[in-house]
């Protein structure tokens, strides 16, 4: 079976890759290519070979439009654009409830790589009190924090259960970061930067760090084609790499 691809955003640099990818691979055909002049009706892909999938890489400011058209037109949507809040997240859960025939899938982050080193972080979050996420992009990435570092915190929020809050002293002061989930993290944007997360645990006597660092868009290959794959098949709303593969590990 080949599933019919329409990218969203496919002039911009994670766009243009995913869109080469998804070409040159065996059971992918994209029928359309939008940039930021396009339609929203293109999406849609020509009468004789409608989409079947909408791969969303577009700006935080336009996915949610774009992702309430492509469910209400009766299309499965891939979600790569960072922006989505828990917030976000909870109302498009509502849409899919309306639309319950469709699916979305919203990956924070297509390399493998982060999505171990964000479980490895849920994990090990059961055993420090304090923890940081520092995370690093180049000048151009228009949000802040990065939707990886938001789904970092929120799985360790959700993997320290009872053991509460992270210890993060003088909260007050805005040098501390921006807290999501009780973790603060703090986001470099600077020109020459690669993309880079570092989670830091802090207990007496030791320090823990798990870190990840992308240095090409090859990065996200499998991720991408193992997203648009799945999405062509699930139904209602799934977040995060991590969720459509087995880690063999449990964060809970």
């Amino acid at each position: 079976m080949t599933i019919r691809v329409a990218v969203v955003g496919a002039t911009g640099k994670l766009g243009s890759a995913a869109t080469a990818l998804l070409e040159r691979s065996d059971g992918f055909e994209v029928v359309a290519r939008l940039g930021s002049a396009s339609e929203l009706p293109e999406m849609l892909g020509p009468a004789d070979a409608p989409s079947d999938v909408v791969l969303d890489v577009t700006l935080p400011q336009v996915t949610q439009g774009v992702v309430e058209y492509a469910v209400t037109h009766g299309r499965n949507v891939v979600v790569g654009t960072s922006g989505w809040s828990a917030d976000r997240l909870a109302g498009l859960g509502t849409l899919l409830a309306r639309h319950p025939e469709r699916g979305a899938v919203v990956i924070p982050n297509f390399s493998l790589g982060s999505a171990l080193g964000t479980a490895f972080a849920a994990v090990a979050s059961r055993f420090f009190d304090a923890i940081e996420i520092i995370e690093t992009h180049g000048a151009g990435k228009t949000d802040s924090p990065s939707g990886t570092a938001v789904r970092t915190a929120e799985l360790i929020q959700q993997a320290r259960g009872e053991r509460g809050p992270v210890s993060a002293p003088h909260i007050d002061q805005r040098a501390r970061g921006q807290q999501v989930g009780s973790v603060p993290i703090h986001a470099l944007r600077l020109p020459g930067a690669g993309a880079r997360q570092e989670v830091v645990f802090g207990a007496d006597g030791e320090t823990l760090t798990i870190a990840h660092s992308v240095v090409s868009t090859d990065a996200y290959a499998q991720g991408i084609l193992l997203a648009v794959r799945r999405a062509a098949e699930l139904t209602g709303l799934t977040v995060g790499l991590d969720a459509l593969i087995d880690l063999g590990i449990s964060a809970g």
